[in-house]
């Protein structure tokens, strides 16, 4: 069921980009979302034909709005509302992180559990 005009926060959640709602409009707030180079508020209401650009994890990554929808749709269901147009540079960071066995650690998040230091120490293992 497309709508004329939605908002980023809902669409962003809709179109999976984010788990939760209040995580799209979080990341918003903290001007971690841009449209077509301009950084927005979770209130903004889209339109097709824009460029949504998300800062998750130090990448950056880029998606097409093709159409518009009102809820959240399945997995299979997004390539049909969004396009992922992310730079082939900005995978390659994603994808250096993950063999470099760059371990990514929220800030004020405190020290590793237990069990977190031994995932840790287990990606270093392997990588090496």
């Amino acid at each position: 069921m497309a709508e004329s005009n939605i908002r980023i926060d809902k669409f962003l959640w809709a179109v999976r980009i984010y788990k939760t709602r209040s995580q799209a409009t979080d990341a918003c707030k903290k001007g971690k979302v841009t449209i077509d180079g301009v950084q927005v508020k979770a209130s903004m209401h889209i339109t097709p034909d824009k460029t949504i650009v998300v800062r998750k994890n130090q990448i950056e990554y880029s998606y097409k709005v093709l159409n518009i929808l009102k809820n959240r749709v399945s997995a299979k269901l997004v390539t049909d509302y969004i396009l992922d147009i992310t730079p082939k540079e900005e995978l390659d960071k994603r994808d250096l992180n993950i063999r470099g066995g760059f371990y990514y650690r929220d800030k004020g998040s405190g020290r590793p559990t237990k069990k977190e230091r031994r995932m840790i120490d287990e990606i270093n293992d392997f990588m090496d």
